[in-house]
């Protein structure tokens, strides 16, 4: 196939501009510092009590996000087996778009009076980003020929870090403006919810409307057939034992990744008792060392091939969770985290990209990125609740961070046992 007209792959992009604001605003900076000022020891000297049991505020946050993500990983197979099936992935990228983007702004009202309210909000945007996110992932292999997914994959990220950054500089000076209250960060809520839903109009403009249906037909229940399809997909990995490794890798090494990205905030606020303004200037520079990364993962792919470049990607990510461990001042967070930015866009850039590579030609695409996301969701639910758990249990988030080393190391043996079998010219990488 060759690639779609560049309306259609900006139009694409551009979907990453508008919902990339979630993850920087929401999982990684205003919301967490939002979050810990209303449920801190302040408010909840005891800690806050929820469905019977006192928790840790952050460790009840990282509860409450791992449901949203397992609600995730049992939704999209079969959402994505309708889509797949009746050709209208567009309708269900578009209704997860609202629901995460109405969310986003309902945390407006979010404070010590009602917490699981805000707790609530911030799962369903999860739901909503996520949600949509398998369907605008499914579109890559229709959009891209292969020889352009690496670019196009790394474009997406990249667009979605400049709008990301752009509207938190906007509620960066909000919080300038007006020192000391909770009125910006909750303004900046509102913002994101409009920011998403409006720009999400251009790639819904531009992409097609009817995208290649399943040439099966639907041999089970609704409600059960995106789970036959799961089974199909991985009686399919047995015949493609590179694909079936470098999932095993991913589903690790994601444990990690996902689990830095939605705690690092978290970590500097409680270990480093770091200033909001710091950690929010900080989460911009993290942005824009991003873009750096994912452009240099991209050109380092075509030179060395995907899974060499994963392999150094994952090196660098153990490093990272050891310098997190040994952490003892600001100095060294900001040194962490500048290596957090360079790894974090390149690697979910290149992973995505080298799936799509590794797939076999299919009309299904959606049905086997539902496979891709779900393995990423189960990864994600994993990982937070084995970060928070032992933050509850010991009462100290860096031991915490055990763990996420101990996830990095399997994704890497992983990746070494894929390179065994992986031959470049598979992938033309």
């Amino acid at each position: 196939m060759e690639t779609a007209s560049k309306k259609v792959v900006n139009g694409w992009a551009m979907y990453d501009w508008a919902n990339s604001v979630y993850n920087l605003v929401i999982t990684t900076t205003f919301f967490p510092a939002y979050y810990a000022a209303v449920t801190g020891t302040d408010n909840f000297p005891d800690g806050i009590r929820f469905l019977g049991r006192t928790y840790v505020n952050t460790e009840l946050k990282d509860y409450v996000l791992a449901v949203g993500f397992l609600l995730i990983a049992l939704l999209s197979p079969i959402l994505s087996s309708i889509a797949d099936y009746k050709g209208n992935k567009k309708n269900f990228m578009r209704f997860f778009c609202y629901l995460g983007a109405l969310s986003c702004s309902l945390i407006y009202f979010f404070d010590k009076s009602n917490v699981t309210f805000g707790l609530m909000c911030f799962m369903f945007a999860g739901i909503g980003f996520y949600g949509s996110q398998v369907f605008y992932n499914s579109y890559l292999p229709e959009i891209a020929a292969e020889k352009d997914m690496d670019r196009i994959s790394a474009k997406g990220f990249t667009m979605g870090y400049i709008g990301s950054v752009l509207l938190q500089m906007i509620g960066f000076a909000l919080v300038v403006a007006m020192p000391g209250k909770a009125l910006p960060l909750q303004l900046t809520f509102l913002m994101v919810g409009v920011w998403w839903i409006g720009f999400a109009q251009i790639p819904f403009s531009r992409l097609p409307n009817q995208t290649n249906k399943s040439e099966r037909k639907l041999k089970k229940h609704v409600l059960v057939n995106g789970f036959h399809e799961l089974k199909l997909v991985w009686n399919q990995l047995g015949q493609m034992p590179v694909l079936k490794r470098f999932l095993l890798a991913f589903f690790f090494y994601s444990m990690g990744v996902q689990t830095v990205l939605l705690v690092a905030i978290d970590f500097g606020l409680k270990i480093l008792k770091l200033e909001n303004t710091k950690l929010i200037i900080t989460a911009v520079l993290l942005q824009l060392v991003a873009i750096v990364g994912a452009l240099l993962m991209s050109r380092l792919s075509g030179k060395y091939g995907n899974i060499r470049v994963l392999i150094f990607t994952v090196l660098l990510w153990i490093c990272v969770c050891i310098g997190g461990y040994l952490i003892q001042t600001e100095i060294h967070f900001y040194i962490v985290a500048s290596f957090v930015g360079l790894v974090m866009g390149g690697i979910q850039a290149l992973s995505r990209a080298t799936y799509a590579k590794l797939m076999p030609e299919t009309k299904d695409t959606a049905s086997f990125f539902s496979f891709y996301d779900v393995t990423e969701k189960l990864a994600i639910v994993i990982g937070l609740f084995s970060f928070g758990f032992i933050e509850g249990l010991t009462r100290d988030m860096r031991n915490s961070i055990l763990v996420l080393i101990i996830f990095f190391v399997l994704g890497l043996i992983a990746l070494l046992f894929t390179s065994v079998k992986y031959k470049p010219q598979q992938t033309n990488s």
